[in-house]
Order: structure tokens, then C-alpha cells, then sequence
């Protein structure tokens, strides 16, 4: 949505006005103002003109310092007073692309939105990095404490953490203190936190690391992976193939999704066809392994207490489980009735 009242381009084009031809045209080819919005780089406009790139960098900065003495610029102040209202009000610490996007969608307008961005006082901008997309503030104090706060979030969360955004919003807000009430709502704190590219969310807006598979989505076990998790509960492979297209519209075919499941150890097998998530605290390996697991956790233990054990990591028939307890190779029973397992030099 437009949240600006002036015509950005031709605000530019009454502060360009002033300048000689060539540095108007290196200032236009260099931010986009032209009828395209491809920006040159310093390279590109030097071949152009016959110069260095460095005579190029020395004629912007020279033309961008002309326009801010000039005439002109001081006629523009409402614009940029607009513009600050505007920034102040998202949160006056912002990505790049996030504030662009919120005043225009239009390519061309955001390449005007940004150049006045550049000449206007309150306006500083800071590169992209490791941790962070480009962005813009105002205040530089408030700047500092939103990128500390960012930092030390992503510091406690691990690869594996998922959080709703009330949660990732509650986490951010207690590692920022003594910032202005106005600042403390939903919206403001969701962009702070798109500046960050350490942090990320996933298709079903859950908060997480951004190198995680279970935030950067790439193939169909991370789809799965987030279907399950939305499901809760053991699902057939076949309903999690189902569950991808509904939910990600993306397609996914019955065996490749059962394949995919297979390979992958977040997934564990707890029945025929049915798989649950391997953090939900369910035993890996076939029947006769789960039975083994649940003996040498609680030691020697009857029949039904071993059903009854089984049954709430796989989705089996008693009958199934009664059988391999019968196997002497894995399993003896004491004369009370009790089975334990058979150890290992003796398994042969």
C-alpha cells in the first residue's frame, strides 16, 4: 500500500534539475532514475564517459553534495519531512527492501524512493553483511539495540528450534530494554526481524535459524517434515503426500514422499505405512529393536507390561509383538513370567 502523498519522481526530477548534464546523467544511471530501472555500476558508467570508476564515484558524491546545497533541495523539504514521518512510524530501523516494498511495488518509484533516501539528512544507510540484510535508521542508538537484540536471539535458538511468531516476538522483545512504547507493537517488531538473515520463518510462519531445513524449505522431506508437524500425530505416507499439495501446493508424488521419509531421521516407521517425528520421542528400528529398547530401559518386565509399553511406540498388532517375544534368540522368560533379553554372546 502507498503510504507517501508526493510523486517521488518528480521530486528527483526537480533536484536533478540543477546539476550539469553529465553529473545529472551519472546520478540517473547510477541510482535507476532513467526510463528503465537498471542501475549502472562505476565500471559501466566509466566505460561510458571514457573516465575511471574512481572519476565517476568523485562525480556522484560531488553531484549528491551540490543537490543538498542547492535551491532545490530546500524546496523539497516537506517531501522529506513526509518521508521520515513515514520511516519513523515502520519502526525507524528497516530493511531495505522491506521499506521500498511498503511504499511502492513499482520498481522504477522504489528507485526514487531510495535515491531520496541518500540525499535526505536523517537517513543512513548500512551495507548488507553476514548477519544482516541492507538497511536504513534514523536513530543510531535504537539501531544498536535492535541489531544486539537480533544477535543475542539468534545465539539461543539451535538448528532444530521452531517458535510461533508470538513466541519469536516475546524472545526479541526480552532482549530489547529501554526502547520507546510505541516501538513494542506486532508490526514494527516482525520488521526488525526481517532484517536479520540468521533468522527466518518457514512456510507455516514458525520462527527458526535460516539455515535450518526446517525453515529454508528445499525438497519434499522438509515439506513433509512441516506437514507432520502441523498434522501432530503419527500419519500415513500417503496422507503426507495429500497433506504437501494442500498445504504447500507443491507436488508431491506417493513414492517419492515415502522414499524421501525412509532416508531421512527425523522420520521414524511406527506402523504400516504410518511414520511419526523422531522428536516426538517415538523408538527407532523394527519391532523386535523397540521391544529390546523398552526391556533394557525398565528391565525385566510380563508380557502385557511389554504390550502395553510397544504399543505406545508402534502401531502394531499384539500379536505381532507376542511373536518376536517368543523368539529365544532375542528374548528368555524367568519363572515368574518375566522377559528380559538375551545377551549378546549368546545371540548367535
Amino acid at each position: 500500500m502507498n503510504t507517501i502523498t508526493f510523486k517521488p519522481k518528480q521530486s528527483t526530477k526537480r533536484l536533478l534539475s540543477g546539476l550539469p548534464v553529465r553529473a545529472r546523467e551519472v546520478l540517473i544511471s547510477r541510482y535507476g532514475l532513467g526510463k528503465d530501472s537498471e542501475k549502472m555500476t562505476l565500471e559501466a558508467i566509466g566505460e561510458k564517459y571514457n573516465i575511471t570508476r574512481e572519476r565517476v564515484r568523485q562525480i556522484e558524491n560531488a553531484a549528491l553534495a551540490n543537490i543538498r546545497k542547492s535551491a532545490e533541495f530546500k524546496a523539497e523539504k516537506a517531501v522529506f519531512d513526509e518521508l521520515e514521518k513515514v520511516f519513523k512510524s515502520m519502526g525507524s530501523v528497516l530493511a531495505e527492501e522491506d521499506f521500498l516494498n511498503h511504499v511502492s511495488k513499482d520498481a522504477q518509484t522504489q528507485n526514487h524512493i531510495n535515491f531520496l533516501l541518500v540525499l535526505g539528512d536523517p537517513f543512513k544507510r548500512m551495507k548488507e553483511d553476514d548477519d544482516f540484510k541492507h538497511r536504513w535508521y534514523i536513530d543510531e542508538n535504537l539501531s544498536k539495540k535492535v541489531h544486539d537484540s537480533l544477535k543475542k536471539l539468534y545465539e539461543n535458538l539451535s538448528d532444530d528450534d521452531l517458535l510461533p511468531e508470538s513466541e519469536i516476538i516475546s524472545a526479541f522483545l526480552e532482549n530489547l530494554k529501554d526502547v520507546s512504547e510505541e516501538y513494542k507493537n506486532d508490526e514494527i517488531i516482525r520488521r526488525w526481524l526481517s532484517i536479520s538473515k540468521t533468522i527466518d520463518k518457514n512456510p507455516l510462519g514458525e520462527w527458526g535459524v535460516s539455515r535450518s531445513p526446517n525453515v529454508k524449505t528445499k525438497g519434499i522431506r522438509d515439506y513433509a517434515f512441516l506437514a507432520m508437524r502441523k498434522h501432530g500425530s503419527p500419519i500415513h505416507f500417503r496422507e503426507v503426500a495429500k497433506a504437501i499439495q494442500e498445504m504447500f501446493n507443491k507436488k508431491a508424488h506417493v513414492a517419492t514422499t515415502h522414499n524421501e521419509l525412509i532416508k531421512d531421521p527425523r522420520f521414524v516407521l511406527v506402523g504400516r505405512g504410518l511414520y511419526a517425528l523422531t522428536e516426538w520421542g517415538y523408538l527407532s528400528g523394527v519391532v523386535k529393536d523397540v521391544i529390546k529398547k523398552v526391556v533394557d530401559k525398565n528391565g525385566p518386565m510380563t508380557k502385557d507390561e511389554i504390550i502395553e509399553k510397544v504399543l505406545k511406540e508402534r502401531y502394531v498388532k499384539k500379536n505381532t509383538i507376542i511373536v518376536n517375544l517368543q523368539n529365544p534368540k532375542f528374548f528368555k522368560k524367568d519363572k515368574d513370567g518375566r522377559y528380559s533379553i538375551v545377551e549378546k554372546s549368546k545371540q548367535r
